[in-house]
C-alpha cells in the first residue's frame, strides 16, 4: 500500500531530481543520436534515389548512344554493301562483255581458218583433179 509519510516526499524529491538529471545527461543525448541518425538514414535513402535516378539516366543514355552506333553501323553496312554489288555488277559485265569479245574473235578465227581450209582444199582439188584427168588421159 501506498502511504503518505515523510519519506513520500524524500522519494518525490529524488525521482524529480534524478529524473531532471537522467533527461539532462542521458535522455536528450540519446533523443539527439537517434534523430541525428534517422537524419543520416534519411539523406542516405535520398542519396541512393537520386544515384538510382541517375543510374537510370545513364543506361537510358547509354542505350540511346548503342542505338544509334547500331543505325549508323548498318547505315555504313548498307552502304558497303551496295558499292560491293554495284562493283560486283560491273566486274559481271565487264567479264561478260570480255566473254563476248573473246567469243566473237574465236569465231573470226576459226572462220578465217575454215576458209583457208577451204581455198587449200579447192586448190588440192584442182590439182587431185589435173592428176586424175591426165592419168585417165594417159591410160
Amino acid at each position: 500500500m501506498l502511504e503518505f509519510n515523510q519519506w513520500f516526499f524524500v522519494l518525490l524529491a529524488n525521482f524529480l531530481v534524478l529524473f531532471f538529471v537522467l533527461n539532462a545527461i542521458l535522455f536528450k543525448p540519446l533523443a539527439k543520436v537517434f534523430k541525428e541518425r534517422e537524419a543520416a538514414t534519411a539523406g542516405a535513402l535520398d542519396e541512393a534515389k537520386l544515384l538510382t535516378v541517375k543510374k537510370e539516366d545513364a543506361i537510358a543514355k547509354m542505350n540511346a548512344e548503342l542505338m544509334s552506333a547500331k543505325n549508323k553501323a548498318k547505315e555504313i553496312f548498307d552502304s558497303l554493301r551496295e558499292v560491293g554489288v554495284a562493283r560486283q555488277k560491273e566486274m559481271l559485265s565487264k567479264a561478260e562483255a570480255e566473254a563476248v569479245e573473246m567469243i566473237e574473235k574465236a569465231r573470226k578465227e576459226l572462220q578465217a581458218e575454215a576458209e583457208k581450209a577451204r581455198a587449200a582444199l579447192k586448190a588440192d582439188i584442182e590439182k587431185l583433179s589435173e592428176e586424175i584427168v591426165s592419168k585417165l588421159v594417159k591410160a
